[in-house]
């Protein structure tokens, strides 16, 4: 065997014999609207998926087939996504996406309290597969990622447990936590949302902040799962508590630089916390080349998808109205004689005639009725915007109807439009 099979067949062991537990069970708040009525990875993404597909098809893509889902608030519409569009493992091998549903089996009284927390409380679920290795991840982060790559660097330093991470902004690293490295790769330091970050010693303007991407040894985040169980003076979360105390106890705590193994690119990787964030990840798709390729036949993204007719488009012939520019139309949409120009269309969106849509993201079931003029705009799902509508042309006007965020986007949903929240159509892109 050459070396490269070697390293395959090394890497390939590794990832059979991990399992995968994804963190979908927080609350999204800083997202606002948008998770009213759906939690943050269930949140629509890209024009035909959830969040939450994203590092679900990086485990299928990555060899890594063994999956529990922990969910908790506003579960319903990610567990009914999840158990239809994710189906697709055949369970008599062993492979499987298990939805494991907060169930408060350690006290009755409380909930998940910090993300270790939700893994403790499942533990006994986890274990019953009898993993080698865990692979932590969040619910609600959009990246591309070959995981083996990451389990053969931990398996290589023999690590308790290794943290995946890229450099930030300083701004941006408050919010993350953020750590320091020796020449070998192991952390020295970790700081859970820092008020000063530490930046990297050749670029004051960055730090390297974890991506809330974790492997451990099965052995070791056990054992150290029962101890933060009995601690009281414990957030009960990775990030506050159990990193830190790893690395300030001299375990074997390891850093994974990521950088993109898929497509050769810089690294991308976005926590999709705010509406702004929402919206100008969506921007950062649109572009000519960009750095998140769902087009990528190597590294496909996997959802549930409705049988929807194709996108529609009605009066096109470069006059006054009837330009498309750098968009994005899904299936079922319909668009009648109107401009599009940065804008994405999520399934059965109807424009009518004589729109101007400009850095529009609508969501799935939108109805945008004739004239009307809408620029740096969100719209939730079932929308129906009334002909003449302009949206993005004076902040304060908009300001009054509707929510407008730091980065000047528009946000619209049915209840600031006085509209009933109806019960849409039951496929899972509705929610």
């Amino acid at each position: 065997m050459s070396t490269e099979e070697l390293s395959a067949r090394f890497v390939s062991r590794l990832t059979n014999q991990t399992i995968a537990v994804v963190l979908a069970g927080g609350r999204g708040s800083r997202l606002k609207m948008l998770t009213d009525w759906r939690a943050k990875p269930a949140v629509p993404f890209g024009g035909k998926f959830r969040i939450i597909d994203f590092p679900l098809s990086n485990c299928l893509n990555s060899g890594v087939r063994k999956i529990c889902v922990l969910t908790q608030y506003k579960s319903h519409s990610l567990m009914r996504h999840l158990m239809r569009g994710w189906n697709i493992l055949n369970v008599e091998i062993g492979d499987f996406v298990e939805v494991i549903p907060a169930q408060q089996w350690v006290d009755e009284d409380t909930w998940f309290e910090g993300t270790a927390d939700a893994v403790y409380q499942s533990l006994d679920i986890i274990q019953s597969h009898s993993p080698e290795y865990a692979l932590i991840l969040a619910g609600d982060h959009v990246y591309q990622m070959d995981y083996g790559e990451l389990l053969a660097v931990h398996a290589k330093h023999n690590a308790d447990l290794t943290v995946a991470c890229m450099p930030v902004t300083i701004a941006d690293a408050k919010s993350f936590g953020v750590m320091s490295i020796d020449d070998e790769f192991r952390i020295t330091d970790f700081q859970e949302k820092p008020n000063q970050p530490v930046p990297l010693p050749n670029d004051p303007d960055h730090a390297l902040s974890s991506m809330g991407i974790y492997v451990f040894s099965f052995e070791y985040l056990n054992e150290q799962l029962q101890r933060d169980a009995e601690s009281n003076d414990s957030k009960h979360d990775f990030g506050m508590d159990l990193i830190p105390h790893a690395v300030n106890h001299n375990h074997r705590v390891f850093a994974y630089p990521f950088s993109d193994q898929v497509t050769g690119k810089n690294a991308y990787w976005r926590d999709i916390g705010t509406i702004d964030a929402y919206f100008n990840s969506h921007m950062e798709v649109l572009i000519q080349s960009p750095a998140l390729d769902l087009y990528n036949s190597n590294w496909r993204i996997f959802t549930y998808q409705e049988q929807l007719p194709p996108a529609k488009f009605i009066g096109f012939d470069n006059s006054k109205f009837g330009v498309m520019q750098d968009s994005m139309v899904s299936g079922g949409c319909i668009v009648s004689h109107s401009n599009l120009k940065m804008s994405l269309l999520f399934s059965n969106v109807k424009v009518e005639k004589h729109c101007d849509l400009e850095e529009v993201i609508a969501l799935p079931g939108c109805v945008i009725d004739e004239n009307s003029h809408i620029r740096k705009v969100v719209i939730d799902n079932g929308c129906e915007i009334p002909a003449g509508t302009i949206i993005g042309q004076d902040p304060k006007k908009d300001a009054e109807r509707f929510h407008v965020t730091p980065g000047g986007v528009v946000f619209v949903n049915r209840e600031m439009l006085g509209q009933r929240r109806r019960y849409l159509p039951a496929s899972a892109t509705q929610l």
